[in-house]
């Protein structure tokens, strides 16, 4: 049912490729690799397959779904990872998604901020948020504007379970990865704008951006973390995830 998804045996392999990339392209700029955080995007693919990216040393899991994402959670209980949510977060989700990420890249409005840190106060969690800006100004994309992040740092600032950590993109997809760059080092730059205007630096210590394509470019641009699927996974299968994967 899931033709085109590789054998989990080959994930320890791709996992390798993924690491030196990542090395080189950090040192390439000066910048130590272990600076910068894999997440392991196992959207639509089975639990076997996040449990050989974890058997690969990649701790970190990230997913876009949220029912999805509270299955394999639910059946990966023994293994040692962290999971992200990595996808758009409807406001009226917001509570089970405190309860159960210890990472949420997607914050895109005050009002979603403010709605996961009443969740997480009512749950007893401290997730870590960051906030994704929509740079490429596309209609399709959540995301607040650049020109509004600094009101959405200074809610933050606020807040009193939450913890938000920095600044997540989604640029407009390319076939060409340096058609990326201009996207990566604007975020980048938003960062130090925000340091700049007085933001807390720890509240803008990550930067999520850049994935399987383009990771080398965004590690050059500052990335903290890379959020990569096809380059360990394979190409992803469009059929919906059924119960019967998650083994």
């Amino acid at each position: 049912m899931f033709p085109e998804c590789p054998l989990p045996d080959s994930i320890a392999a791709n996992a390798e490729n993924v690491r030196s990339r990542l090395a080189r392209a950090a040192t390439h700029v000066g910048r130590d690799p272990a600076s910068v955080r894999i997440v392991a995007v196992s959207k639509k693919f089975p639990l076997s397959h996040a449990r050989a990216a974890a058997a690969a040393g990649l701790e970190d899991l990230g997913e876009s779904r949220i029912q999805e994402a509270l299955q394999k959670i639910e059946a990966s209980s023994d293994l040692h990872v962290t999971w992200h949510l990595i996808g758009h977060l409807q406001s009226n989700k917001a509570r089970r998604a405190a309860s159960s990420f210890a990472w949420i890249h997607s914050v895109d409005s005050i009002d979603l901020l403010m709605r996961l840190d009443r969740a997480a106060g009512d749950a007893g969690t401290a997730p870590i948020l960051l906030v994704q800006i929509n740079l490429g100004r596309e209609a399709q994309k959540s995301g607040v504007a650049a020109s509004k992040a600094q009101d959405v740092f200074e809610a933050a600032a606020r807040c009193e379970h939450v913890r938000v950590r920095g600044l997540m993109i989604l640029p407009p997809w390319s076939e060409d990865p340096e058609a990326m760059r201009p996207f990566f080092r604007k975020l980048r730059e938003l960062r130090n704008q925000l340091m700049r205007a007085g933001i807390n630096p720890t509240m803008l210590s990550e930067l999520s951006m850049g994935m399987s394509r383009d990771l080398e470019v965004a590690v050059e641009e500052g990335a903290t973390i890379i959020r990569v699927g096809t380059a360990l996974f394979g190409p992803r299968p469009d059929t919906p995830l059924h119960p019967v994967f998650l083994k």
